[in-house]
């Protein structure tokens, strides 16, 4: 068995959702060593209380390469979003840091597998992450033949992703590799890097940021796809471990309860997208509910001092 690790690229803005992941992880799994949190560096202060003996809190500009700068908080006025600058490139936003950090994450964990969560995922059933993440092969994900060549979003992801690893003669409709709950190995990313490096002449970063328009999950699945060696360490599955909700209607709690419901026996996660507005105390209470006989403390911004007397009662 390979050693697991967990990683969430997160943000201020995402902290109540991460509150419920962390909670979820904590409650409900088992088998891996470490849940790295890759957060903006004036967000460290934030997400401090969520630390643990298996949770680090990680600054983005430990992974970031030094031209790379965020723009003060102060400075922000100019957009709405959060606004990284370069004079190697024109500006990137955050959505482009956090899948920067995802890939900067498993390339620098100890561990050699890495299942990747996004805020905006908990899980709702007992499940050792390292039995399924750690076996001999790397189980991905697919959707066969699910992006069309006019796909306003993948298939424009997909063709720029076709460029940075230097893949030609692309056929639609292609497999798409995006979902919740993802696994790679380490030494796979590290070979996709450099597959970038050697397609396009740059540092990987600097290419990300000069393409900009790309989805890390399909740059992963498309290259393991387009590699005879590394798809043979994987295992290819149609069969997701996360029940998702992908589109922007809000959920209320019977619908939250009803796709919980539906859920398979080998689904043990959920994902309500955050564009969703789905209400995230009707998510918690769902959750809560699913989870009374084995609840953890509370990490919700309004329950931090439960959350410290249950840490000082743990160490004692």
């Amino acid at each position: 068995m390979h050693s697991v690790a967990l990683l969430t690229a997160s943000y201020a803005k995402d902290i109540e959702r991460f509150s419920l992941l962390s909670e979820s992880i904590d409650t409900w799994l088992t088998g891996y060593t470490r849940h790295y949190v890759l957060v903006n560096d004036e967000d460290v202060p934030l997400f401090a209380r969520f630390a643990s003996d298996k949770r680090v809190i990680v600054p983005a500009s430990r992974y970031l390469p030094k031209w790379l700068f965020a723009l003060p908080p102060a400075l922000q006025f100019i957009s709405k979003r959060r606004v990284w600058l370069s004079l190697m490139s024109s500006p990137v936003h955050g959505w482009h840091i956090q899948q920067i950090l995802k890939i900067a994450g498993v390339l620098n964990a100890p561990e050699q597998r890495v299942c990747i969560l996004d805020s905006d995922n908990l899980f709702f059933r007992e499940f050792d992450v390292g039995r399924y993440a750690g076996a001999e092969k790397t189980p991905l994900f697919v959707t066969p033949k699910d992006i069309g060549a006019g796909h306003p979003l993948h298939g424009l992801w997909l063709r720029t992703v076709d460029q940075l690893l230097g893949i030609k003669d692309r056929s639609f409709p292609a497999d798409d590799y995006v979902g919740n709950a993802l696994v790679w190995d380490k030494g796979t990313a590290r070979a996709m890097t450099d597959a970038i490096k050697s397609a396009t002449g740059l540092n990987w970063v600097l290419a990300l940021c000069r393409k900009k328009k790309f989805s890390e999950y399909l740059m992963y699945g498309h290259f393991v796809a387009n590699s005879p060696v590394h798809l043979a360490t994987h295992r290819v599955t149609e069969d997701s471990i996360a029940v998702s909700h992908w589109d922007d209607t809000p959920l209320d709690r019977p619908a939250i309860e009803a796709l919980m419901r539906a859920a398979r026996p080998e689904q043990v996660a959920l994902c309500i997208q955050s564009y969703s507005s789905t209400s995230v105390d009707d998510i918690r209470d769902v959750f809560r509910l699913n989870s009374r006989d084995r609840r953890a403390p509370s990490l919700a911004p309004d329950h931090i001092d439960d959350a410290a007397e249950f840490e000082a009662k743990a160490r004692g």
